[in-house]
């Protein structure tokens, strides 16, 4: 029985194996999918959208031809199984033909991803297709193209914002302050508008006028835009746009004499990159330009895609073999992107989907392999970090990052690089620099430039007008006096006027710094024809009128005037001085003799003398009997040598030498402190000083001058009669007069005015600078609103810095001890303790000095006494029995005793 039950197990087993090996064995659907999941190709069908026949198209097709061979020659990173298999379509540059030729490749080639489409006209137009696949743009570079708005659209090209910083450190580098704008009109060209205003906005940069020429504008149209510009006397220009349009523009350009001497123009990556692709016609008009593009950094891959590209069967239409540009390697870079995304998705997950068919569910059983979505393609490449054939390849925000450098080029010839530029350094003429503030002058940031016209000068830019062919109109006032401010002068043939002076060398130095070239014409303004009243208020009112660009000349800054016109800041001093003659008084205070020195001072020299008198006493006195006596004689004695110093009258002798140098450098003290006593005290009795102008005094002011009213409104005099005057020469006689014989006692007038009187009559008169009044100075008018009011100001701040309004000054104002206050002028500054201190210091330290040694030199003879006449004393002791054998000397007969001291007489002090 039990046998039978272990063999009736046993071949219930065996049927189940049997069983399973069975279906194992005859499971063509496991097995059909394990082989196809090792065994089948991952197709990735891409649709390509290029306008062929534009070089750009041409070239970036055969590069990603190029790229798809590298792809499948490689066996390190991208596996054998994937193949992208490119489906190109022509778009002729027309962006509705893109659209549909992207329409048909989704839905007949049921393509994966579109790269593409070139322009950004046609990459707005399919951005919104980036719902069902990526589409790739490696050209399409306007700002309003957004990874937001269109999540799966990815740029894999810089933006044009990116340049901006580049362009606006050119313009800030060669000095440029006024500028045009050409750009064209289309999303391309309008893009990059509102960064470029506002960088070089910030580098104080103004733009006058911006130029909008249509993509497809016919040659005449742009002659006309030209035309006009070369009526505003523009000459500074940064050119946006198409090449293809900029091929035409150069021409144009170049025909009508504006790629001459004196031009400058900047064009922007979108030109740069395609010069090499250009016709040499084109290139031959654009000499003188200078552009920026990205920098590729070099690489050996890139050396031998290069001559591989050289190698290779593509030539153009005239048979030349173009130079790689960057549209190109980007198209390349966008190919290997996106075949590294696809292969780390893989070929997708194979589901099975299953038949309803109840008599055989096996039999019906359908395979449907599954593809990633657009949006997992889209993360994948955006994830995708590589090194590519145009660098560092990582994308943020949807496109591609901002390029390490720009590359500044010179169409000189050829196309030459002469410079960088970078974020953090700036314009650097190599890439190994570390810092900007190690640089050299700016003209050696750069390669050496060859502008238009074969110059090598830096053009400036000049103020744009509004009217063609116009020089500015500078209206001068005749000056009927001061003719060195402001002096005109006609000439009796030609009627030709010659206009001179301080004001107008101001203004031409000013000029030369501008940073671009102003036209001018001096055109003096005839009082006669406007009506009667101030004739610097009447040229004001004429400016304001625009009758006249500016007004130059010894024209007050007021506030009345300013509502008018706008002025610069004035190029001259403030304010107003009072002249008066130079009258001499004498003092009649008592205590006058007091004060040439501070209380300080005195108590200090007081101190002094008794000091020194004290440290001679206590040197002397134990060997010169001059100093000896009852203690009120010596103290006397003391006071008086000390005192008599300050006449030289001690007649004292001195015995220690010592006690001979503290009163040497002592009579060195009081030789320099009677010295200066006597001078200052001289100056306080005899001084200039201005007296008060008594009731019915007149006073002088000039004629027509803005000062006068606020000079009646606020001078301090009680009812002063007013003359006024016109000419340095009135100004003289007048004071001549004085107030008694029909003149003045002073004049009231602005300080330039009065610094020109006073180079000619300055020992005869002097100037106080009221506290009560005071004026603007003089500046430059011009209209309302005028751009060149900051750039003038500016130039007389450096004008002033640099030290050549200074100069230009010390030719028509050579004094210059011209300008005291009243106060310097009628008090002499007291002497101080702090003036002298160096004196005292030296004789303090002497007489302390000489008193230690003193004292220690005496107290070493007063121990060496003492040791002698201790055995002296003994011996006196031994004889005292036979007084009358041996006649010992006493004291007073040994002249060694009276030579030295002894320790008795050391308590005489």
């Amino acid at each position: 029985m039990g046998t039978m039950q272990l063999t009736m197990e046993l071949e219930r087993l065996a049927r189940i194996f049997f069983l399973l090996a069975m279906l194992h064995t005859f499971d063509p659907i496991h097995c059909s999918m394990a082989q196809n999941s090792r065994h089948r190709d991952h197709h990735v069908h891409v649709g390509v959208i290029l306008d062929m026949e534009s070089p750009v198209g041409e070239m970036a097709q055969q590069c990603m031809a190029m790229a798809i061979s590298d792809l499948n020659a490689s066996a390190s990173h991208i596996n054998h199984n994937l193949k992208l298999i490119l489906h190109p379509r022509n778009s002729m540059g027309h962006p509705l033909k893109a659209l549909s030729s992207a329409v048909e490749l989704l839905e007949n080639e049921k393509v994966e991803a579109l790269i593409g489409p070139q322009t950004s006209e046609e990459a707005e137009l399919l951005a919104e297709l980036g719902d069902r696949v990526p589409i790739i743009s490696f050209s399409a570079s306007s700002p309003f193209l957004s990874g937001e708005k269109n999540p799966n659209f990815i740029r894999m090209t810089t933006n044009d914002n990116s340049q901006v910083g580049a362009i606006a450190a050119l313009v800030q580098e060669f000095g440029w302050r006024e500028l045009v704008i050409i750009h064209e009109d289309s999303s391309y060209g309008n893009g990059i508008i509102p960064d470029l205003l506002l960088a070089l906005e910030e580098g104080n940069a103004r733009v006058a006028r911006r130029t909008v020429i249509p993509p497809q504008a016919r040659d005449i149209y742009v002659e006309a835009q030209l035309y006009k510009l070369m009526a505003l006397s523009a000459n500074i220009f940064i050119v946006h746009m198409s090449a293809s349009l900029a091929s035409r523009f150069f021409l144009k350009v170049n025909e009508l004499g504006m790629m001459s001497t004196g031009y400058g123009w900047i064009v922007t990556d979108g030109i740069v990159n395609e010069l090499a692709a250009m016709d040499q016609s084109v290139l031959d008009s654009m000499q003188g330009v200078v552009g920026i593009r990205p920098y590729i950094p070099p690489s050996e891959r890139l050396r031998n895609f290069s001559l591989k590209w050289r190698h290779s069967f593509f030539t153009y239409q005239h048979h030349q073999i173009p130079e790689v540009n960057v549209y190109c390697l980007w198209a390349y870079d966008s190919v290997w992107a996106l075949a590294k995304a696809a292969y780390h998705l893989g070929p997708g997950p194979i589901t099975s989907m299953q038949k309803n068919d109840p008599a055989n569910k096996l039999a019906h059983q359908a395979v449907i392999p599954t593809r990633p979505t657009g949006s997992d393609l889209v993360r994948a490449i955006l994830r995708g970090k590589f090194t590519g054939l145009s660098g560092e390849i990582q994308l943020k925000n949807g496109q591609l990052q901002q390029p390490p450098a720009f590359e500044i080029v010179n169409v000189a010839g050829r196309v030459k690089r002469i410079g960088f530029w970078t974020e953090l350094n700036g314009i650097t003429r190599g890439l190994n620099r570390s810092s900007v503030a190690t640089q050299s002058p700016s003209v050696r940031k750069m390669g050496s430039i060859g502008w238009p016209g074969s110059s090598l000068a830096i053009p400036k830019s000049q103020q744009i007008v509004s009217k063609a062919g116009k020089r500015l109109r500078i209206g001068v006032p005749i000056p009927t006096g001061f003719k060195e401010l402001m002096g005109v002068e006609f000439n009796p043939e030609t009627k030709a006027a010659t206009v001179t002076g301080f004001c107008v060398d101001v203004f031409k130095a000013a000029i030369d710094i501008l940073p671009y070239e102003v036209q001018f014409d001096f055109v003096p303004f005839n009082k006669s024809s406007v009506v009667a009243g101030n004739h610097y208020d009447n040229l004001i009112y004429q400016v304001y009128l625009q009758q006249y660009d500016a007004a130059v000349g010894d024209i007050t800054i007021t506030a009345n005037r300013s509502m008018l016109v706008d002025f610069t800041m004035p190029f001259t001093e403030t304010g107003v001085g009072m002249i008066v003659p130079i009258e001499t008084s004498r003092s009649t205070n008592m205590w006058i003799f007091l004060q040439p020195l501070t209380v300080d001072l005195w108590l200090a020299i007081g101190s002094f003398f008794v000091f020194t008198g004290w440290v001679v006493w206590i040197i002397e006195h134990n060997n010169n009997d001059e100093f000896k006596g009852p203690l009120a004689h010596q103290i006397g004695m003391a006071m008086w040598y000390s005192f008599s110093t300050m006449v030289f009258a001690q007649r004292e002798k001195l015995i220690s030498n010592l006690s001979k140098v503290v009163v040497i450098v002592w009579l060195f003290v009081v030789l320099i402190l009677t010295s200066s006593y006597t001078a200052n005290l001289s100056s306080m009795q005899t001084v200039h000083e201005l007296r008060s102008l008594p009731k019915g005094e007149s006073i002088g002011l000039p004629s027509n001058s803005p000062a006068n009213q606020t000079v009646l409104i606020n001078l301090p005099f009680k009812n002063p009669s007013f003359h006024p005057l016109g000419t340095v020469e009135d100004y003289a006689e007048a004071l001549r007069e004085g107030s008694r014989n029909g003149g003045v006692s002073a004049i009231i007038d602005e300080i330039p005015y009065v610094k020109l009187f006073l180079s000619k009559y300055s020992d005869q008169y002097t100037m106080f600078e009221p506290s009560y009044y005071s004026t603007n100075g003089f500046g430059f008018a011009f209209p309302k609103g005028s751009p060149l009011v900051a750039d003038f100001s500016a130039a007389i701040a450096k004008l002033r810095e640099n030290g050549k309004l200074y100069s230009i000054s010390q030719n028509y104002f050579n004094n210059h001890s011209l300008f005291t206050n009243q106060d310097s002028a009628t008090k002499v500054a007291r002497l101080d303790l702090y003036s002298f201190r160096g004196l005292f210091l030296i004789t303090g330290i002497t007489s302390t000095v000489a008193m230690i040694v003193s004292c220690k030199s005496r107290k070493k003879e007063s121990i060496t006494a003492q040791k002698h006449e201790e055995p002296i004393t003994a011996q006196q002791h031994e004889v005292a029995d036979q007084p009358e054998e041996v006649k010992f000397p006493t004291v007073r007969d040994m002249p060694s005793r009276r030579a030295s001291p002894g320790p008795i007489r050391s308590h005489s002090y």
